[in-house]
């Protein structure tokens, strides 16, 4: 198999089986797998809708789409028309389904990085982020 395919096919196939895990975690709340990121991203950092939609790379509709989700469930705090200016607070409901989801999330790079030292598994991030960075600024060029 040649590199590109190797390299495409290796990624997709992560992607895919996250998404799974994540869908099958988010199912019981009534909540999309891909909003389990966006609940991980609040979690860690406060941020606007706006951050939130760059910080993971997403549009904003879908990120929109989520937060009116969230608040319906009562897992971020309620706000008004200003929600690309307005930091995102997580409530103690959403606090506590990001604790399941960490949890999970951790099981499966547990579970998943088996036979991978510390030193291997850094190696790796370390590239997939100089492969990010190099494809971003091929694609800032064009």
């Amino acid at each position: 198999m040649e590199r590109f395919e190797h390299f495409t096919l290796s990624v997709f196939s992560i992607t895919r089986y996250w998404n799974k895990i994540a869908t099958e975690e988010m199912k019981p709340y009534g909540l999309r797998g891909a909003y389990a990121l966006y609940l991980m991203m609040l979690s860690e950092h406060e941020m606007t809708a706006s951050q939130l939609a760059e910080t993971t790379q997403r549009d904003k509709a879908d990120v929109s789409r989520a937060i009116a989700a969230f608040q319906k469930k009562g897992i971020v705090e309620p706000y008004g028309t200003n929600r690309y200016r307005v930091p995102i607070r997580l409530t103690d409901k959403g606090r506590i389904l990001v604790k399941q989801i960490q949890k999970k999330a951790n099981d499966a790079l547990k579970s998943a990085g088996q036979g991978l030292s510390e030193e291997m598994r850094q190696n790796m991030y370390t590239s997939l982020d100089t492969i990010a960075d190099n494809l971003k600024e091929m694609y800032r060029k064009e």
